[in-house]
């Protein structure tokens, strides 16, 4: 493949994608669905999907009618200086709070669950210093590295899903729609926000080799991650059947210290590593993104170099909340029924905006 100096192929492009998206099985994300859904929670993700088909068709379709344009530049042309920078300012603290947020969780869930006589500042600080370096290296080195390691945390990911399947009871599943049909699809669209970062994907078209990649892979890379979160969601709940399941703030990883592999017990310890990696890659890319959308702001073209200011702030204030384990969950729950009518929306609303200017004749 011709290599392009600051650009990223498709197979690095979907690397990311899967990284960064994909990892929420691991996080507290299984233990939001399960609360209200119940042993219906494994539907969530494909709904989900469902719901987003549009607003990503319409998303595509303004990203490719100004190809060569990032989400950033659209906006600024679609809703001129002020209107425009209002929107972008929403997309960036949204951002931001998710990071802080989601680190928080990552923090606890490594001290609680791994070191826990470590002190959670030094976890939080290595865990941002290692992100804050991968994402000022910039998305080159992001997407090469996001590649390099996809396919061995993909296998141990795969194989922990295997051996939950094989020690699994079926029977846990009914009653199948749990609460009801009406209330998983209500549940299941106010969590939507989930796969926000298909929107904040859109930040980096330009830096994609080619606009055709840039549809193909984000296509291909978004059923997958429904296709992992949903097969991920049903594993958990065959081992621990959704009463246990939905008293578990992290259900992965109260997985793998259920399941064993022959002699071997401590089957936590050789995935740990791997799902450290994809934890590094997803806040790199998180960093990366927020930074980037900051530069456009405020008009900052070296913009790799305020992610380690960013990282900084992201340490003081996630390490304000008291309790994480029950806090951030509490707080990321309410975050995602909130945002989602925007997420949803915003797409519609930009289509709409380019259909009325007359964008689309010329």
């Amino acid at each position: 493949m011709e290599k392009i100096e600051g650009k990223i192929g498709g197979r690095e492009f979907i690397a990311i994608i899967i990284l960064t998206v994909g990892t929420k099985l691991a996080d507290d994300t299984p233990a939001i669905l399960y609360e209200r859904l119940g042993n219906a929670a494994w539907m969530a993700p494909i709904i989900m999907g469902m719901i987003w088909i549009i607003p990503l068709y319409f998303l595509v379709k303004i990203i490719s009618l100004y190809e060569g344009k990032s989400l950033v530049d659209i906006i600024k042309k679609l809703f001129g200086k002020y209107m425009g920078f209002i929107i972008l300012f929403l997309l960036w603290v949204i951002q931001s709070y998710a990071i802080i947020l989601d680190t928080a969780i990552y923090t606890d869930i490594i001290g609680t669950m791994y070191f826990t006589k470590t002190p959670a500042l030094v976890i939080y600080v290595l865990l941002m210093a290692v992100s804050a370096y991968g994402a000022k290296k910039g998305l080159e080195h992001i997407g090469s590295f996001a590649w390099s390691v996809l396919l061995w945390i993909k296998i141990s990911a795969f194989a922990t899903l295997i051996m939950i399947y094989i020690q699994g009871e079926i029977h846990f599943i009914f009653p199948i729609f749990g609460p009801g049909k009406w209330e998983v699809m209500k549940e299941s669209t106010v969590n939507s926000s989930l796969f926000t970062d298909f929107v904040y994907f859109s930040l980096i078209a330009p830096l994609i080799k080619s606009s055709k990649d840039y549809r193909k892979w984000k296509r291909l890379g978004f059923i997958f991650v429904i296709l992992e979160l949903t097969f991920a969601l049903f594993g958990f709940l065959l081992v621990f059947d959704y009463i246990a399941v939905k008293m578990m703030n992290y259900p992965f990883h109260e997985a793998i210290r259920y399941i064993q592999f022959g002699f071997l017990t401590n089957v936590e310890m050789f995935i740990f590593p791997f799902w450290l990696l994809s934890t590094f890659v997803r806040f790199a890319v998180y960093l990366y993104l927020c930074a980037l959308l900051f530069g456009g702001l405020f008009n900052i073209k070296q913009f790799e170099y305020i992610i380690p200011t960013l990282a900084t702030l992201v340490v003081f204030i996630g390490m304000m909340p008291e309790t994480p384990t029950f806090t951030i969950f509490k707080l990321r729950q309410d975050f995602l029924h909130l945002i989602t009518p925007f997420f949803i929306g915003l797409p519609f609303v930009l289509w709409i905006t380019a259909k009325l200017r007359g964008e689309f004749k010329r």
